[in-house]
């Protein structure tokens, strides 16, 4: 293979741009594992006055994650997320105003493999999430099993992420006033095993504890796109019921978060790596669905509702797919 390398007068500004990748991926990859170790040491060597104040501290913190957790705007503030911004670049595109007196599920779609756009759009400052949704408050909700990482959930809490479980979601559409948003990257783990470039199928017919949710609490769903999640990185070949596939698979349902056998880019060159392509993300915020509260709903009024959130899911990628040079013939396929 040959590798082809990055120039030297690569501008200064790409540079950094790359830098705040690499260290999100490594934070991805690494930081939870480094900051478990960290708490393992000091239990080895016996610091005492450090661990049993912090994990003291933690027992009583446990749930915070499932109570809005708690975000820092000096973390989403680093300037290294506006670097990480404009290395793809990630961009946010609201079709239909909301208003902030209701509360509202964004469905997030697709998961990619490691939901780069999601990140940079709700849960960094440098996104136009402000401009363009005035008066609201956006929580990704991620993997629960993240937040039981002593340290590392601190950092993941940060900037903004909560936990995905049905209490955390419910304390978030439950905050009475409006302007709250629960974003769910509906596909999880299972989709990340598919994510790949040119592939457009979404894990999504048997993802109905949202709608339940949102008819529970009375909460407005809207079907959000996010064109060039997949294009990031490039997966090795893994079809269903490959031995790969099956391995992936035994292994998600044991540890509750997929291992997809990715790569891209490295730093210095193109040829291969653990870094995303530059490929630009547009996350196309589609129209909301209004939801009547039902505080127990039917399976009837479930399924009824989780096809009008199909439907409309497919309409928002239909009516914008040819912006972002998408065939006309490629259609989303739900699983």
């Amino acid at each position: 293979m040959k590798v082809e390398f990055a120039p030297l007068n690569v501008p200064l500004e790409r540079r950094l741009q790359t830098a705040a990748v690499l260290q999100w991926v490594l934070s991805f990859l690494l930081l939870a594992q480094v900051c478990v170790g960290f708490i393992v040491v000091l239990i080895i060597h016996n610091y005492w006055f450090l661990y049993v104040p912090y994990l003291t501290w933690l027992y009583f913190d446990w749930h915070t994650p499932e109570q809005g957790g708690r975000r820092s705007n000096w973390v989403r503030n680093w300037t290294v997320w506006k670097y990480f911004k404009d290395y793809f670049p990630i961009h946010l595109i609201k079709t239909q105003d909301l208003d902030p007196s209701h509360n509202y599920i964004f469905g997030f779609h697709p998961h990619g493999v490691l939901v780069a756009g999601a990140f940079g759009n709700f849960c960094t400052n440098y996104s136009d999430f402000k401009e363009l949704f005035p008066g609201f408050t956006a929580y990704l909700h991620v993997l629960p099993v993240w937040f039981r990482c002593p340290l590392f959930r601190e950092y993941l809490m940060s900037s903004g992420p909560v936990s995905v479980s049905k209490k955390s979601i419910s304390y978030v559409m439950s905050k009475e006033g409006g302007g709250n948003i629960s974003v769910i990257v509906l596909g999880g783990a299972e989709e990340s095993l598919d994510a790949g470039p040119g592939k457009f199928t979404l894990f999504i017919r048997q993802r109905k504890g949202f709608v339940k949710i949102a008819l529970t609490h009375g909460a407005y769903l809207v079907p959000v796109f996010s064109f060039g999640e997949n294009e990031l990185f490039k997966q090795i070949n893994n079809p269903e019921g490959s031995w790969l596939r099956t391995v992936q698979e035994k292994l998600q349902k044991m540890m509750g978060f997929a291992l997809p056998l990715f790569h891209a880019r490295g730093v210095f060159q193109y040829s291969f790596g653990l870094m995303p392509y530059r490929k630009p993300i547009h996350t196309v915020v589609g129209r909301p669905i209004p939801v009547h509260q039902i505080l127990h709903p039917t399976s009837e009024q479930i399924e009824e509702l989780h096809q009008t959130y199909l439907e409309e899911l497919r309409k928002l990628f239909e009516e914008h797919k040819g912006k972002y040079g998408i065939p006309e013939h490629q259609t989303l396929v739900f699983k």
